[in-house]
């Protein structure tokens, strides 16, 4: 993924501060008991669920909306660089990667864990942590793509919209 990350790094450091905002649950809540992590894990289940479909509901029309980028990028009268298509298609592979994270970790949310009988109850700590931790990245990954996309659609309004000179723009 070429220069990645030095092309992005803003909207990767805002996806990681929300991370890192959203993961701070962990150190606050401190150590959990067995029994207290179970009772947490039922009482956030449904949120947890609500949060992945919304992430894939979003993605999904973050991803269609691409499409319409790129109807627009093609119609103007501006010639545009490569590197405005290769900023398309970073979003594009990021939010695909958020898509299949988001149904992935839908699909583990909803495996009834707290009714099994055989799973000892030390295990439900670590399962709790390890949901938070996935929920904080897939939050932070989130904004991440939506920053990308906000850093994407100003270039275009500006070269399309108002017509300004732009870095994007070949000469």
């Amino acid at each position: 993924m070429r220069n990645f990350f030095k092309e992005n790094r803003k909207a990767i450091y805002g996806g990681i501060v929300a991370t890192v905002f959203t993961g701070l649950g962990i150190f606050l809540l401190g150590q959990l008991s067995g029994y207290e992590a179970k009772e947490l894990i039922e009482s956030s289940h449904s949120g947890l669920n609500m949060l992945c479909n919304t992430i894939t509901l979003a993605s999904a029309t973050i991803l269609t909306l691409l499409l319409t980028l790129l109807g627009i990028s093609t119609g103007t009268e501006s010639k545009l660089k490569s590197e405005h298509y290769y900023q398309v298609l970073d979003i594009a592979k990021l939010d695909t990667i958020l898509i299949v994270s988001a149904i992935v970790m839908f699909q583990l949310f909803n495996i009834q864990i707290t009714e099994a009988d055989n799973v000892p109850l030390n295990w439900y700590s670590s399962i709790y942590w390890i949901s938070l931790f996935c929920t904080s990245v897939l939050s932070g990954m989130m904004i991440t793509v939506v920053l990308m996309l906000y850093t994407t659609i100003t270039a275009i309004i500006h070269i399309v919209g108002l017509n300004n000179d732009h870095k994007l723009i070949t000469r």
